[in-house]
């Protein structure tokens, strides 16, 4: 049996209500910052629970353009996990700015508990990831932010529709970043992103960051950037977001499956499951012994297993002018060594999941009898 990560032939594949959205979209001509793109940004707000949403062209450039309305510059500190993708770094850099890693607990998300030591003086942000599904510690990061006055940029690119006390990602910070790529849970058919906030001045500062800073064709406020999300992409987001309920629900009952049978095998830790927190699985990562090779084995299988990630950020040599160490984020060095993602998505069948389940046993029960 096969069993492939990418599930994007199967969420398209029965669009052809969306194909004659796109054809009646195209005969408009209204391309650019257009009403399917304003439709979309209030339809977002709406699902995540916040006054405004900004479309922009990546989750990257959420939190960029957010750091940039913060008016964080060169020189400047922003605080952020050491596990994360290159993606929140890179925001953070391309502005100038330093980051500043905090490592990850066991949820994958930064512990709060060792941010206050990290801030200093050039301190003007901080960016929790909210990595797999999971949610970093809000409550208690908030009162943090509120004692040192410091914004926050939630990096919620991952975390769609998760919430803590039902408070959703992208409610707790001054901005919340969501990507519209095509592998996260809520996608468009290229690179896309949005921006939630309460703030007024920040969602006007937002609008015009995101297109050159052009109050109208002829007059610059600020200067900006081009990082408007295409009003194509928005006609795609439309027809996708009224499932975005039912995408995170899926992918919460295919992980429990998981969690209920992976948990019987003594060789794998299934993550802390916090009652209070709804973990939407964009990745479902456990912790394995004999990690390598049990990803070995499960590609061999025709499971499609992955890493994320085998190196961390802090170690790339991207940011070797950091001059961090291995050993310098002990948990995320642990995470490297010992996590596996299984395919979670909403198109899995039962059976195959049941597969992965079955390889999962299969391996240790060779490794224990042959030292495979």
């Amino acid at each position: 049996m096969k069993v492939r990560y990418s599930y994007l032939k199967q969420q398209f594949s029965n669009c052809d209500d969306l194909w004659k959205k796109l054809k009646k979209f195209v005969h408009t001509g209204d391309f650019t910052l257009g009403k399917e793109l304003e439709k979309f940004e209030k339809n977002f707000a709406k699902l995540i629970g916040t006054k405004y949403a900004v479309g922009v062209n990546s989750g990257t450039d959420a939190i960029k353009l957010s750091l940039k309305a913060l008016n964080v510059n060169k020189g400047d500190e922003v605080i952020t996990a050491s596990n994360t993708f290159v993606a929140t770094v890179g925001a953070i850099t391309e502005i100038g700015a330093k980051p500043v890693f905090v490592d990850c607990d066991d949820t994958f998300c930064m512990n709060v508990s060792d941010i206050e030591k990290k801030i200093t003086k050039k301190t003007k942000a901080i960016v929790p990831v909210h990595f797999t599904g999971y949610m970093t510690n809000m409550p208690n990061l908030m009162k943090i932010a509120k004692n040192y006055k410091l914004p926050i940029v939630e990096d919620a690119c991952q975390s769609i529709l998760a919430n803590i006390n039902k408070k959703n990602a992208g409610t707790w910070g001054d901005f919340g970043a969501f990507s519209l790529h095509p592998l996260k849970n809520i996608n468009v058919w290229s690179d896309g992103g949005i921006i939630t906030t309460n703030n007024k001045k920040y969602f006007e500062k937002l609008l015009l960051l995101r297109n050159h800073g052009l109050i109208d064709r002829d007059t610059v406020k600020i200067c900006g950037y081009n990082s408007r999300l295409d009003t194509f992409q928005a006609v795609v987001g439309n027809w996708l977001l009224p499932k975005a309920k039912q995408i995170a629900n899926k992918r919460i009952e295919n992980a429990n499956f998981y969690d209920k049978h992976l948990s019987q095998i003594h060789q794998i830790k299934i993550p802390p499951r916090n009652k209070d927190n709804k973990i939407v699985y964009h990745l479902y990562v456990i912790f394995a012994e004999k990690r390598d090779a049990l990803l070995k084995y499960c590609i061999k299988k025709g499971i499609e297993a992955k890493v994320h990630y085998p190196k961390p950020m802090y170690l790339q040599q991207s940011l070797k002018n950091l001059k961090h160490k291995s050993g310098d984020f002990p948990v995320t060095d642990r995470h490297t060594k010992s996590i596996i993602t299984f395919p979670c998505d909403q198109h899995l069948s039962q059976g195959q999941m049941k597969y992965i389940v079955k390889c999962v046993k299969s391996f240790y029960e060779k490794f224990n009898k042959r030292n495979y």
